[in-house]
């Protein structure tokens, strides 16, 4: 079993939600940001998303676009990102996902993208613009290195594309809140608990929600009817907001906290079996 796996299993005996941190790999350079990941970890993210930089992140709202193009000037690659996991797994276990577009992987090459990820200590993969439909130019690969694959659902995915999502999910699925870029505001509750019902009827893996949470209360919110919430544009703009590297870090490490906390004080009602859905207020 991977580290993804393996956490969101503790997570479920403990009768608590995950915390998954994105950090864009390189920002704002490249030893700053392994102690951003150690950072983030230490303060209570069970899983890190690290975004692979890349020059036309599409998906992104300006806040991770703005990263990624730090990241970038800082001499931020898929290599540096592979150098940045090995960095980080001599302090840590942490599950890391390896977040980013198909351009970079595919000009690596989708073989040795796959088999230095995972020497390096990466976990697991999710690439944007690979729809399911497309995923077979990568799953061989990933699956020959032991590495897992996260699928992207969002609003607009209808039946097929769900069921096709579900199948090929092996650490989790991404469920993403609200069509649009990252950063973006969070649709309302109920719309996304009823997604997440459809979605869970396909799929054994946890479901994580990401894409507009930005403060400890939303994270809390979507807690209550998702086993992962994912936060990233709150905490790229921390680091930009950020008068020094050491501040970037101060204020990274506060914010998780904060994040964790919430996320972490979710608990599953009586009588709701496990990795079934969850009840939100008024629920």
């Amino acid at each position: 079993m991977s580290r993804v796996g393996a956490c969101f299993d503790r997570l479920r005996a403990d009768d608590r939600r995950g915390f998954v941190a994105y950090l864009t790999a390189g920002d704002p350079d490249l030893v700053t940001s392994r102690e951003l990941v150690v950072e983030a970890w230490r303060r209570g993210a069970d899983v890190i998303e690290l975004g692979v930089p890349w020059s036309d992140p599409s998906a992104d709202g300006p806040a991770i676009q703005a990263a990624m193009q730090r990241a970038l000037g800082a001499g931020g690659s898929f290599r540096a990102t592979l150098r940045l996991c090995e960095g980080v797994r001599r302090e840590s276990e942490v599950p890391i996902v390896l977040f980013g577009y198909y351009n970079p992987v595919f000009v690596y090459g989708v073989d040795a993208a796959a088999r230095d990820a995972r020497n390096a200590g990466a976990d697991a993969f999710l690439v944007v613009d690979l729809p399911p439909e497309e995923a077979g130019e990568v799953t061989p690969a990933l699956a020959a290195q032991g590495l897992d694959l996260v699928p992207l659902v969002s609003p607009e995915s209808d039946e097929a594309r769900m069921e096709r999502a579900a199948a090929l999910a092996t650490g989790f699925v991404y469920y993403v809140s609200m069509t649009g870029v990252t950063g973006a505001s969070l649709p309302p509750l109920d719309d996304v608990r009823a997604r997440l019902g459809r979605l869970r009827t396909r799929t054994r893996v946890p479901v994580a929600v990401g894409f507009g949470v930005r403060t400890p209360a939303q994270a809390g919110a979507l807690a209550q009817v998702a086993d992962g919430v994912v936060v990233g544009s709150a905490l790229v703009q921390a680091i930009a907001g950020a008068a020094t590297p050491a501040a970037a870090v101060t204020a990274v490490g506060t914010l998780c906290a904060d994040l964790a906390d919430a996320v972490h004080a979710v608990r599953t009602p009586a009588g709701t079996p496990p990795g079934g859905p969850v009840a939100g207020p008024g629920g």
